[in-house]
């Protein structure tokens, strides 16, 4: 199994870091991509190596695409090539999960039209705009996307992704 992690600096320390150690637990290969390679920066001053950049990676090579949230979304959606793996993944119906601002990434792609979704509360109205049928909920599962409000979500969150991972 291998999972892409897509992220830039001002990520949400806990919604990156939580998820990734849990799918190395797992025995998941992890990759960790960003602008360009190297450190990243979360928003409580936790550092991550970003070993691929996002013109390296090819999303057919992965099985899962999970979005922390943070700022960081609000950079990487002005990445072509972050919208490309998305759409990509939502293509190939391969599982996305998204937390707190990590939708806003998929906002931009077009591809939450018409979805079943949830997001931090600052997200709501952009998400409604987007034509999303916005869940206020700790987590939703709306076929391949998994999507979660904020920190205090991310044990249901995993949960509801190891679920879809283990099908």
């Amino acid at each position: 199994m291998k999972v892409l992690i897509v992220s830039a600096d001002n990520f949400e320390d806990s919604e990156l870091l939580a998820p990734y150690y849990r799918f190395l637990e797992e025995g998941y290969a992890v990759d960790i991509a960003s602008m360009t390679r190297g450190k990243i920066i979360g928003k409580h001053g936790y550092e991550v190596y970003a070993n691929k950049s996002l013109h390296d990676v090819d999303p057919d090579g992965y099985d899962l695409l999970l979005l922390p949230g943070g700022k960081a979304p609000e950079a990487i959606r002005k990445q072509p090539a972050a919208l490309e793996i998305a759409r990509r993944f939502f293509a190939a119906g391969r599982p996305v999960a998204a937390i707190c601002h990590g939708p806003q990434l998929l906002i931009t792609a077009g591809l939450l039209n018409g979805r079943r979704a949830t997001c931090y509360k600052a997200v709501v109205a952009e998400m409604k705009v987007a034509g999303v049928l916005y869940e206020d909920a700790e987590v939703v599962v709306d076929g391949n996307l998994v999507t979660s409000r904020q920190p205090s979500d991310i044990p249901v969150f995993m949960r509801e992704i190891m679920k879809m991972l283990r099908r």
